[in-house]
């Protein structure tokens, strides 16, 4: 059941609500009126593949010739070192 945002065409409201189904008919919980357009939001879930760290290093799995993939000093638990 995802979360949407909305804005109020009528009030300026701008809201979130959760959407059961694609007929739910959404309204400003400001204004009550029905002229509400989504709003694009950013993707707030990972979908898989390597978590890229500020470095450029990859913390996924299989490590790299040079020591741990998931640390740089080669001193975690990860790497025994």
């Amino acid at each position: 059941m995802p979360i949407y945002e909305f804005v109020c065409s009528k009030c300026g409201q701008e809201f979130e609500e959760l959407i059961l189904g694609s007929e739910e008919k959404v309204l400003c919980p400001k204004c009550g009126s029905n002229q509400v357009t989504k709003l694009m939001s950013a993707c707030r879930f990972k979908t898989g593949g390597p978590i890229v760290m500020g470095s450029g290093t990859s913390s996924s799995s299989g490590g790299s010739s040079s020591g741990c993939a998931g640390c740089s000093g080669g001193n975690c638990s990860t790497c025994g070192g």
